[in-house]
């Protein structure tokens, strides 16, 4: 083909110089030029005015006009002694038009068009049009589209126009309707296309479309086959060949391997050859396969990769180990070596940031684990990149090494960043079942000027709530990242009006704290902080009376609740506060993680001088593990405890609570249980101890006594048939989750969604707690970072609770909006 294109090439060059004696062009005339200008085509002609033209000139210069496109015919002809250069512009493309196509977006057809010459403006090529019509054909049926069908239609305009329609009918995936393996014995073929990407249809194939034809996926397939056998021994397995056949309607395929199994390898020794750099006793403990093992290919690759991983780590950036096995097939054993060759170490010469618009260098900088003018390390470099990760700031952080031009132990390593916004003006407006209708405005920045402060000042109020907030927080008060932060507050939040039968009181806190951030390892901080609260409790309904001194009611506070209050003889508290926590912190992200976990201790303390001195202890595991395909495992643990401390006594003598024994916890400040962020299925903070609402005469004592709930819940006599939940000093709380890939979710950071299951609850204190009284539930959950702030929306089923819990059980869970 290329000989026969040549001579025609050749034939047309031929007939278009004639024949003519040489002769010195004093001039040299185009005719026929309309949009391209003679200045261009002297540009690329190869003879100029006053050269001696000759047929082999003649020749060169139509063979140069014809390779710049711009021309579909070229004639040379003699004026005198002046050249004409006779020309037909090949037409411009006008429009470009596509239908039709699904499967591939119209951006990325453009741009592959646009690298071939074919868009908009260009000069139209013919044979380019065919190319990409072979192209597209070519890429729908990599895509199992094998009746797909595209058709270019060309318009003529005027002024030597066109206009192009490429229409695509793209068909429909060719489905696997059987996959044969031919050859296999040690294994079943179920055993074998266990991790296979391509499927027959099935019930799940709607999701997976596992049963949709791909080379590439069959390609994949096949090399898992491979891995299958030689991770288990199988050292000379091979594929002996594939068949792929297809029905005549194109719609079916019907795809066969034969195998060969070969026989089960030993290994007989292992051998470290090359240039070491490090001991051999060293490298060998990274060596996975021993002699006398099975053969095991994943053994090998992963020993190769962890011994350019600890090489990488001291300098040798480009180090290379080879493992190559030397099979003994009468024996049945292999002999391996690995060959090292750990090149040039290298030192890193500069680093660069780019695509940080906002985000000042320093402030990136400050997170390098890699130092420039130190040697190359790998795991600095990657530790780097997830530090970046999780500052927030960016969408995505690539990484990439080069050699300095000139050099072999030198390189630049380029952090490429795409920002996204990491500061909000919101105005919003939310909803949730326990809060009712959400109304916020907020300022916040996690990156203000590009300097890694974050600030937020911001206010918002609900059915029950309102609430003012003030925080700000410098993450490098010193070079080496002590941080300091403040937070200033007032909420005032009547419990009466939420959306439950919660416990009715109003309380109204202003606070303010201020802690130090100090880093003890690359994964581990401590924080310490001091602050003051004074909280103003008002049971609903109730009244000081002034004569007595005492808090009365008329109705609906719980009875308990009064009685404590009166006790202690306060109706404002007041604290100082000291906070001490540590965290263990390797996860890989900032808003959703795949791996690592989050490891913390903290331990809040009402100081000496406070009116109810008191403490509360919180830990928390978490860990996550990505399961492959997309699915990632999801475990976390709580648990929070509070108590009071010191010599603390009642100065009063109410219902259980006597003059002079030690405090009870405070109740204002105990945990809840239940809701859209904790044991979901159940309304919010509805689960763990409960109180009634009322007084009642006890038939023993003669006395009056609270109402205390009836085994099923309910509170006989009281205004309310249910009771009313309180909290308590202890909780517990588990969740399993697994995110799952959902193909209509390609943006993990954007949204996710999981199937959970929940166990938890909360308990009067540590000494009431059973196992029988944890709650559980199970269900799906969609978490969004939507444009109006976070919307969490799930769909629980209880799976483990009480008789009483019936009132407060709630399958759809939902709330968006800005939370503070």
């Amino acid at each position: 083909m290329k000989r026969i294109a040549a001579l025609i090439l050749l034939a047309s060059l031929s007939a278009n110089v004639l024949a003519f004696e040489p002769f010195v062009a004093s001039d040299i005339r185009i005719d026929g030029l309309s949009r391209i200008t003679a200045g261009t085509v002297f540009n690329y002609l190869p003879v100029n005015k006053g050269d001696r033209i000759t047929n082999d000139a003649a020749q060169r210069a139509i063979r140069a006009l014809y390779q710049t496109k711009f021309f579909s015919d070229v004639e040379l002809d003699r004026d005198g002694d002046i050249l004409v250069i006779k020309v037909v512009e090949r037409p411009s493309i006008a429009k470009l038009t596509l239908r039709g196509n699904k499967d591939i977006k119209e951006d990325d057809l453009r741009k592959g068009l646009k690298e071939i010459g074919l868009t908009e403006g260009e000069t139209f090529d013919r044979l380019s049009l065919d190319r990409v019509q072979q192209e597209l054909i070519r890429q729908y049926y990599n895509r199992g589209k094998y009746n797909v069908s595209v058709e270019p239609h060309l318009t003529n305009l005027d002024r030597n126009r066109v206009a192009i329609d490429i229409e695509i009918r793209e068909g429909k995936v060719a489905k696997i309707k059987e996959i044969n393996i031919v050859g296999n014995s040690a294994f079943t073929d179920k055993e074998i296309r266990k991790t296979f990407e391509s499927n027959t249809s099935n019930w799940m194939s709607w999701y997976s479309k596992d049963d949709q034809y791909s080379r590439e996926k069959l390609s994949g397939d096949l090399e898992k086959l491979q891995s299958y056998y030689m991770d288990r021994g199988y050292a000379d397995f091979g594929v002996d060949s594939t068949q792929v056949s297809i029905a005549p309607d194109k719609r079916a395929m019907y795809i066969a391997a034969s195998v060969k199994e070969g026989e089960i390898y030993t290994v007989s020794d292992v051998h470290l050859l090359g240039e070491l750099i490090l001991p051999e006793e060293s490298l060998r403990q990274l060596v996975f396969t021993k002699k006398g093992e099975t053969f095991n290919r994943k053994a090998i690759e992963a020993s190769s990769d962890a011994i350019k991983s600890i090489l990488s780590s001291i300098g040798y950036a480009f180090a290379k180990v080879t493992p190559v096995p030397k099979l003994d097939k009468e024996k049945r054993t292999v002999d391996i070596t690995f060959y090292i060759e750990p090149g040039k170490r290298v030192y890193v010469r500069r680093v660069i940031f780019q695509g940080n618009t906002r985000t000042e260098d320093d402030v990136m900088r400050r997170e390098l684990r890699q130092l420039e003018g130190s040697w190359y390390s790998q795991p600095a470099i990657d530790r780097s990149k997830i530090r970046l990760q999780r500052l927030g700031y960016f969408k995505k952080v690539d990484v990439d090494k080069k050699l300095v031009p000139g050099t072999e132990d030198q390189v630049d390593v380029s952090y490429k960043v795409e920002e996204q916004s990491a500061g909000s003006l919101m105005f919003g407006v939310g909803y949730s079942q326990y809060s009712g209708i959400i109304l916020s405005a907020s300022v916040s920045q996690n990156n203000f000027l590009g300097t890694g402060d974050s600030f937020t000042v911001g206010a918002q109020r609900s059915d029950y709530s309102t609430s003012v907030n003030a925080s700000y927080y410098n993450p490098y008060l010193t070079d080496n990242n002590i941080g300091i932060g403040y937070n200033a507050s007032f909420t005032k939040t009547d419990f009466g009006n939420t959306n439950s039968d919660f416990v009715n009181y109003t309380s109204s806190t202003t606070a303010f704290t201020t802690f130090l951030n100090f880093p003890i390892t690359e994964t581990d901080n401590v924080r310490a902080g001091m602050g003051l609260s004074s909280n103003k409790i008002k049971l609903s309904y109730s009244y000081v009376d002034t004569t007595t001194g005492l808090v009365q009611t008329t109705s609906q506070s719980p009875q308990q609740l009064i009685d404590y209050q009166n006790a202690i003889g306060h109706e404002t508290i007041h604290s100082w506060t000291g906070q001490l926590g540590w965290n263990h912190d390797t996860r890989n992200g900032y808003w959703a993680p795949t791996r690592g976990g989050l490891l913390s201790a903290n331990v809040n303390v009402a100081l000496p001088g406070s009116t109810v001195q008191f403490y509360k202890l919180d830990l928390e595991a978490s860990h996550y593990w990505p399961l492959g395909r997309g699915f990632v495992l999801y475990l976390d643990g709580q648990v929070g405890y509070g108590n009071t401390y010191g010599s603390q006594t009642y100065s009063r003598t109410f219902g259980d609570y006597k003059q002079g024994a030690n405090y009870d916890f405070p109740f204002w400040e105990n945990y809840y249980s239940g809701g859209v962020r904790d044991v979901r299925g159940f309304q919010d903070n509805t689960l763990g101890p409960r109180v009634c609402v009322g007084t009642t005469i006890d038939p023993v004592s003669g006395k009056q006594v609270p109402i205390r709930p009836n085994a099923n819940g309910t509170c006989s006599g009281s205004i309310y048939n249910y009771s009313q939940p309180v909290g308590g000093a202890f909780k517990v709380l588990g969740t399993a989750q697994v995110y799952l890939p959902l193909p209509f979710l390609k943006d993990v950071n954007t949204a996710r969604v999981s199937w959970f299951v929940d166990v938890g609850n909360v308990y009067q204190s540590y000494s009431t707690f059973k196992a029988s009284e944890l709650r559980a539930s199970t269900g799906l959950s969609l978490q969004w970072q939507a444009p109006i702030g976070p919307l969490i929306i799930n769909f629980a089923v209880p799976i483990r609770s009480k008789a009483d819990d019936s009132h407060f059980e709630e399958r759809i869970q939902f709330t968006f909006g800005s939370q503070f």
